[in-house]
């Protein structure tokens, strides 16, 4: 009979910025604990890590509060970024032509899990 893992997660949604950019620091922090991942992110020099720098403090407050589960136990068991809505804009350009400037943002998700044992 197998016990079921109790999972804490925190979304952050239309984050205006490419899920690109985010997804070379959620590689980073995969599989990680919880406060070995924040150190991490914390001296990343990267545009995304002070995102997903608060939004890792926000599952940790989630998984805390809400789901009853003890701090040095939590390591991220799944990160990803997935692409949102593109936010098209319009710049002028020579000739009296225009060029489409693609704003794009990201779907930011983090899922935290207890680790068996130890």
């Amino acid at each position: 009979m197998e016990e079921e893992v109790k999972t804490a997660q925190a979304t952050l949604k239309y984050a205006r910025i490419s899920s690109r950019k985010v997804k070379i620091v959620a590689d980073l922090i995969r599989g990680k604990k919880v406060d070995e991942a924040l150190a991490i992110v914390k001296f990343t020099p990267k545009a995304s890590s002070e995102i997903i720098e608060k939004l890792l403090k926000s599952a940790i407050a989630n998984a805390e509060n809400n789901h009853d589960m003890k701090h040095d136990k939590l390591y991220i068991s799944e990160i990803y970024a997935n692409q949102g809505p593109t936010l098209k804009r319009i710049r002028p350009a020579a000739k009296g032509s225009a060029v489409r400037i693609r704003k794009r943002t990201s779907h930011i998700t983090i899922v935290l899990s207890e680790k068996e044992g130890k």
